[in-house]
């Protein structure tokens, strides 16, 4: 069963994580993406393949909950914040945003069949085995999370160990993903359209 914010609005206080990646993304569909292939990055390298379930899983509900923040949760000059902890077997993904009014159901009402949007929480919670939005303590805000068990109670988590990344390979990852955004690129009109 997926749950809402407990009614004092306190999240549950977890250990020490074991593996962690934290970000400011700017509060734009190009951020939203590059916050999602980050995400998806990171955890093949955490030994959770492109095409392992926990990674497709992780990465969608990222997208959804950063899409969320780009484009519900923007304010003007501000930045969202992306947090992803493994701890004890549990994925948590967090994102921060600094618009406090505008914060979602604790159960999403199911979207008219056809419209073009408004079913990403429908998805984080079908995906996600608990999610939640709470207050950010120190500022204007909120974060929404989501939580995937990556694994059964008692038994060990296996995965490839692989050295962690210096901020070096990170910032040329990053610089490699927005080169590689299509997306955004202005049409080169000498070629009709079409890059050479």
């Amino acid at each position: 069963m997926k749950s809402a914010t407990p009614p004092n609005g306190q999240m549950a206080q977890h250990s020490a994580p074991e593996r962690e990646f934290t970000m400011r993304f700017t509060s734009t569909p190009r951020g939203a993406r590059l916050a999602r292939r980050l995400v998806s990055h990171r955890l093949n390298d955490w030994g959770h393949p492109y095409t392992s379930t926990i990674n497709e899983t992780l990465t969608l509900i990222t997208a959804e909950l950063t899409t969320n923040a780009a484009r519900h949760g923007h304010v003007p000059g501000r930045d969202f914040h992306l947090q992803l902890t493994l701890t004890e077997g549990t994925f948590r993904i967090e994102v921060t945003d600094t618009r406090a009014e505008k914060r979602p159901q604790a159960s999403p009402p199911a979207s008219d069949s056809l419209s073009e949007s408004g079913r990403g929480l429908l998805l984080v919670a079908a995906l996600a085995d608990d999610w939640g939005v709470s207050p950010r303590t120190a500022a204007p805000g909120k974060t929404v999370w989501a939580e995937l068990h990556a694994q059964a109670k008692g038994q060990p988590l296996t995965h490839r160990v692989a050295p962690e990344p210096t901020y070096v390979d990170l910032l040329l990852a990053t610089a490699s993903l927005l080169r590689d955004d299509h997306e955004s690129r202005p049409e080169d009109a000498s070629h009709g359209g079409r890059r050479p």
